[in-house]
């Protein structure tokens, strides 16, 4: 019976690959999107995520989320620093500088100033050069991204084809010269903004002249001290918020989440793949189970059990429901190793397909369950009818 099951099933070509193309597409559109958003959503913490040194970021208690930058004065960190419990806290600028190529072309860019003794909130993963060359007169460390892209040198001083930023090049940062001694590879933010690191002294040079120079504080607490504890007292003595590292990402994302339209945008396309999903593939399983009653009613007539029906179509349905979803989070498994990271956001954690497939088993189970009520009140009379 099994067999003959499969037989009805890959015997109408037509309504077999319109389910599976059907079943496809929504896990595809589902998996997709879901990625996608989960990617984008992950970019808002990025610098959060290549920061592990810290423990404790210290801001402004106005500061919404990570890039939305409220500085502090340059005095608060020796505030901080008098607090019992705290190993270390360092000071971190965070600002949008213009950047001047060798060739002349400008381009606003990310600056990222750490602390110029121990380093902290440095790049990990260093492609060229290395992090303790940023001690050297006026240097700087590019995201290897940039240098491919906003960063390419169209017109080479020397002469020659396009090429990408290198080490050794000479840039202007707000009109004050700056050596590119490393190159490294950043966690893409949120914002598209090419990346470059540099010691805090030397950024807040090259930034605008401001008394509020400091973007945060990053601290880490002596061994054995309570985290949240030590962010009560820091808030309570300074006025500044005190985040724990993941009270602060979890921070970021909320606003995201709650004060944009990014989530809306994306719920609804896998919305609509769900939707897609029922339209097409879950009609026409209902309608290919009623294209079969004849089939069915001939087997009841000879002495098929119910239940034995049932079992035919709950077979049927798991065979597409299978090949449906195989299809579908193949192509999405395809799509994001093909689409290179710096141009698409796309993360697919274990929650993605475990969602896609639910919703391809709500889809089958809904027609499925349409079609067996169907078998359920067939009178095997009818079939022999006219």
């Amino acid at each position: 019976m099994r067999l003959f099951a499969l037989k009805m099933l890959f015997g109408d070509a037509a309504k077999f690959y319109g389910i599976l193309l059907g079943l496809g597409f929504a896990t595809l559109l589902i998996s997709q999107q879901s990625s996608i958003f989960v990617g984008l959503m992950s970019r808002t913490f990025g610098f959060i995520t290549d920061t592990p040194q810290a423990d404790i970021w210290i801001a402004d208690p106005d500061q919404r989320y990570l890039d939305d930058n409220k500085a502090l004065r340059t005095t608060a960190v020796q505030r901080i620093r008098g607090i019992e419990g705290l190993d270390w806290a360092v000071p971190l600028f965070k600002g949008l500088i213009m950047v001047q190529l060798p060739d002349g072309q400008r381009q606003m860019s990310q600056v990222i100033g750490i602390d110029d003794a121990s380093l902290i909130a440095g790049p990990s993963r260093m492609l060229q050069g290395s992090l303790d060359d940023l001690r050297r007169s006026d240097g700087i460390i590019v995201d290897e991204r940039a240098c491919r892209r906003e960063f390419m040198v169209k017109r080479p001083p020397e002469g020659g084809a396009p090429r990408p930023l290198r080490v050794g090049d000479i840039l202007e940062l707000n009109e004050m010269r700056a050596e590119v001694v490393g190159i490294c590879k950043a966690t893409q933010t949120f914002q598209s903004q090419p990346v470059v690191y540099t010691t805090y002294n030397r950024a807040i040079q090259f930034a605008p002249p401001n008394r509020r120079l400091t973007s945060m504080i990053l601290a880490s607490p002596e061994p054995g001290q309570d985290i949240d504890r030590l962010c009560a007292t820091i808030r309570e003595r300074t006025g500044l918020a005190a985040f724990p590292t993941d009270d602060f990402r979890n921070k970021t994302l909320n606003y995201w989440m709650s004060e944009t339209g990014i989530p809306i945008n994306f719920g609804t396309s896998i919305i609509l793949g769900f939707v897609v999903g029922v339209a097409v593939a879950g009609q026409t399983f209902y309608n290919f189970t009623l294209d079969n009653l004849k089939y069915f009613g001939a087997m009841k007539a000879m002495g098929a059990t119910t239940p034995r029906l049932l079992a035919m179509v709950s077979l049927q349905a798991a065979t597409v429901a299978v090949l449906g979803f195989g299809l579908g989070i193949g192509v999405t498994s395809l799509f994001g190793l093909t689409i290179p990271g710096d141009r698409l956001a796309f993360r697919m954690t274990w929650h993605i397909p475990l969602i896609a497939a639910s919703a391809v088993v709500l889809i089958c189970v809904g027609s499925a369950a349409l079609g067996m009520y169907k078998v359920l009140r067939l009178d095997p009379a009818e079939v022999f009818k006219g």
